[in-house]
């Protein structure tokens, strides 16, 4: 799948990689997977970010100058990410892109610092905060890599802050846990860390449990996680597996707390796994389509970019796309000011200067966000929700929030 939005009646030849003339579109990729194995999260979030460019387009683009997107199903596959990514820098000249996947986005990171093109992507993997290299992990620099919301290892770590009280109030005495997940950068980014912090708080760490990415049987690994005793279980995959494995889960008889990423639960999930997703906790990076918050007057307006008739359903990655976008819009705005107008180190330089930004019109639904040429981790302020099914009636519900320190020994981890 392969969509082209023009901001200008007329093509323009962009002039220089990386930076756009007062009088060129503004061109940004768009990573998108609508068929892969992530495809069940990547479509909302995908049509999030795109909704959202095209009605900054339609609003006044970035400070009067055009923009103009491309849209990418790259199946998450990530050779053709990178193709792909070659031929918007070298081509059609981005200054940008809106990413996707963490096997990809990690194999860029030298590409476009190289390239000065940032890459705002959907992979909230911890490696990517490392922006000057010094994190004491050894991971290698990431300065053009950004992204909005909590790292998927902060993430963790509220959850096992959830997990330890509710240990507490239900008396249990050293409570075990358990990583599931692929064996994938995706699932794999926040294994180690999450695994020290959950070890710190005096949870005993057991063997982690691979399942795939893609939906299956999963009653094996259920097997395992029912002899391991595991209290909680920290679900690393995304939601289409989710369904299967606590389909199979609930099959076999575990009686194991679920914890899921950002990815791993949403309202499709929910409503795919049915009564078998009660009570799972998990991670949201924003507000829900249900906020009363003022900004949720913009992502509805945004949201009739392709649902006209506005009465379109948002599951909650909807919403961190637009973010995505808008903080991405920002810095364009800012670097629009600098000598050289929007060009990829003038996004870089504005997006650290940034600090508990939101974007103006979306307060409420946008966590505050701050980084620093050091730092990418954007906020450390997780929200915990909760799924609720029983007998066909489903929602989600706020739990509780997390602020996780940001410890300089966390940086890139």
């Amino acid at each position: 799948m392969k969509t082209t939005v023009f901001a200008a009646a007329a093509a323009a030849l962009v002039l220089g990689a990386g930076s756009a003339s007062a009088a060129d579109p503004i061109f940004v990729g768009h990573l998108v997977d609508y068929t892969g194995p992530t495809s069940d999260v990547g479509k909302p979030y995908g049509q999030g970010v795109a909704d959202a460019l095209a009605w900054i387009n339609k609003n006044g683009g970035i400070a009067g100058q055009p923009l103009k997107f491309e849209t990418v199903d790259y199946s998450y596959n990530a050779p053709r990410a990178i193709a792909t990514y070659k031929k918007w820098v070298g081509t059609d000249k981005a200054v940008a892109v809106q990413g996707w996947g963490t096997a990809d986005t990690e194999a860029l990171v030298g590409f476009v610092a190289n390239d000065k093109v940032p890459n705002f992507s959907a992979s909230y993997s911890g490696h990517l905060t490392d922006a000057a290299g010094k994190g004491p992990k050894g991971t290698k620099p990431a300065p053009y890599n950004f992204f909005y919301g909590p790292s998927y290892t902060d993430g963790c770590r509220a959850l096992v802050q959830w997990a330890a009280a509710d240990a507490k109030k239900k008396n249990v005495d050293k409570p075990k846990f358990v990583h599931l997940g692929d064996n994938h950068p995706y699932p794999n980014a926040p294994k180690e860390g999450c695994a020290a912090y959950a070890t710190e708080m005096g949870f005993q760490v057991m063997p982690p449990i691979q399942y795939s990415l893609k939906p299956g049987d999963f009653k094996a690994q259920c097997l395992s996680l029912k002899d391991s005793g595991a209290h909680y279980a920290f679900l690393a995959n995304t939601g289409g597996s989710t369904i299967s494995l606590l389909k199979s889960c609930d099959t076999v008889g575990v009686s194991t707390q679920f914890l899921a990423n950002v990815w791993g639960m949403d309202e499709n999930a929910l409503r795919g796994a049915g009564d078998s997703a009660d009570g799972v906790m998990f991670v949201v990076g924003g507000a829900d389509w249900k906020s009363d918050a003022a900004g949720m007057k913009t992502v509805r307006e945004i949201s009739k970019v392709s649902d006209a008739s506005g009465s379109e359903y948002r599951p909650v990655h909807y919403m961190r796309g637009i973010c995505s976008a808008f903080y991405m819009r920002d810095a364009m705005v800012a670097a629009a000011r600098m000598s050289g107008g929007v060009n990829g180190p003038n996004i870089k330089a504005a997006m650290e200067q940034f600090k508990n930004h939101v974007p103006a019109e979306l307060q409420g639904v946008c966590i505050p966000s701050t980084w620093t040429a050091e730092d990418h981790r954007g906020t450390t302020k997780v929200f915990i929700y909760r799924a609720n099914s029983k007998g066909g009636q489903q929602s989600i519900s706020m739990a509780g929030e997390a602020e996780i320190p940001r410890k300089p020994e966390w940086l890139g981890w």
